[in-house]
């Protein structure tokens, strides 16, 4: 098989990858080639797999990459939550005309890729004609409230139309806020939930921007590939017809994270976080999901995390096994 991951080179897209070259193989079928398109440059132990092939650059310059035919593809890139908040046009490119692009190159292609596009639970908001429910449902009715949501949102229709007419085998999957992230935080409104656990592990004082009573569908980087992955496998009639759904997430507060943050790092490492209330994230933050449900992708076999001990847990060993992280990620256990 040819594969392809847009935004490859990314935390998660890297995962992915590396993931797909430990298996070998996905759908019973061997991986030949996986191509890494993203902005940047692949992680330098990526490009050393002669399995390997990255591509640097703008997602709308790579048309010809993306005409050249694959077997399957993982659609990752994207402008992040506060990126598109800040810069209205930086979103509609780096989301929607890039993922048309895409669609339309595979479209010319002639080879109908079966193509996981990764959502988000940034579709979900509450509309005064539509109130969003305690928990979003896959059948919860999407009315996004940020630029990201709604283009996450708009790509949904267009990869099931692009199914609908043959041109490719699409399936969205609507990713929960993935935690924990390394490194320093990026221009996602979400950013903070990572932040709250690494950078205590770290040994770093950091702030809270939103109430302690705040709740949000949490996934771990290994649940979410897992669950990236078992979508791609699924049959089209196991998936479930054309439209997306909810990977699993773990519903818990803000309060819950950082009760486990120190049942599992000690109270030093817990009293690193302090809260201050930024207008602008919480205003966000206030009009995303507080909680959701999975049952499609439960039909599949995929579950939520064990808890939220289990995510902090697996950031830990990540952090002593993995490449991409930080030497000093968990200098504050120390």
């Amino acid at each position: 098989m040819r594969i392809l991951i847009t935004g490859g080179a990314g935390f998660l897209g890297a995962r992915l990858a590396r993931e797909i070259l430990k298996r070998g193989q996905l759908n019973g079928q061997s991986v030949s080639e996986l191509v890494i398109a993203d902005l940047f440059p692949a992680p330098a132990d990526l490009l050393a797999d002669p399995r390997v092939q990255g591509h640097a650059g703008p997602m709308l310059a790579q048309g010809d990459l993306f005409k050249s035919g694959f077997d399957g593809v993982f659609h990752l890139a994207s402008a992040v939550s506060g990126e598109c908040e800040l810069d209205f046009d930086l979103g509609l490119r780096s989301n929607v005309d890039s993922s048309r692009l895409l669609l339309d190159s595979i479209r010319a292609s002639g080879k109908a890729s079966r193509l996981v596009f990764a959502s988000s639970v940034a579709v979900f908001g509450p509309d005064s004609a539509n109130p969003m429910p305690a928990l979003v449902a896959d059948t919860t009715l999407p009315t996004p409230q940020t630029s990201y949501g709604t283009h996450k949102l708009m790509i949904e229709y267009m990869v099931a139309d692009y199914t609908r007419k043959g041109y490719i085998d699409g399936r969205a999957a609507r990713l929960m806020t993935v935690a924990v992230r390394p490194g320093k935080p990026n221009g996602a409104a979400s950013s903070f939930f990572s932040g709250i656990i690494r950078e205590p592990l770290a040994g770093t004082a950091t702030t809270c921007p939103v109430d302690a009573t705040v709740s949000h569908p949490i996934s771990s980087p290994g649940n979410t590939v897992h669950g990236l992955i078992t979508v791609f496998e699924a049959s089209r009639e196991a998936f479930g017809g054309r439209m997306a759904l909810n990977l699993p997430g773990l519903n818990v507060k803000v309060s819950d994270m950082l009760a486990a943050l120190e049942k599992v790092a000690g109270p030093a490492v817990r009293s690193r976080v302090t809260f201050a209330k930024d207008e602008r994230i919480a205003a966000i933050v206030d009009n995303w999901a507080k909680g959701c449900t999975f049952e499609r992708a439960h039909a599949l076999g995929l579950r939520a995390d064990a808890s939220y001990e289990a995510i902090i847990e697996q950031y830990i060993e990540d952090c002593k096994s993995r490449p991409g992280y930080p030497a000093d990620a968990l200098s504050g256990l120390k």
